[in-house]
């Protein structure tokens, strides 16, 4: 009973590591996008701005929930 513990816990401890880099790259290539964007159209910064701002939040909701449901079964 004790491995099947342990395994558990790798693995969660696995998946939020897995979350915390996807999100990381979600949000690396997001901004680069949008810097590219405005590079090219200056005049539409601030939307821009605006929708990278909204859209790396999202991104980094989904990789809080992941860890918290990582750290509920690491626990459990």
């Amino acid at each position: 009973m004790m491995l099947l513990d342990a395994i558990g816990q790798f693995g969660a401890g696995i998946g939020a590591g897995i979350a915390v880099i996807g999100a990381g790259m979600g949000i690396g290539r997001l901004a680069a996008s949008a810097v590219e964007s405005m590079a090219r159209q200056p005049e539409a910064s601030n939307d821009i701005r605006g929708a990278m701002i909204l859209t790396a939040a999202f991104v980094e909701g989904v990789a809080l929930f992941a860890e918290v449901v990582c750290l509920l079964i690491a626990v459990s």
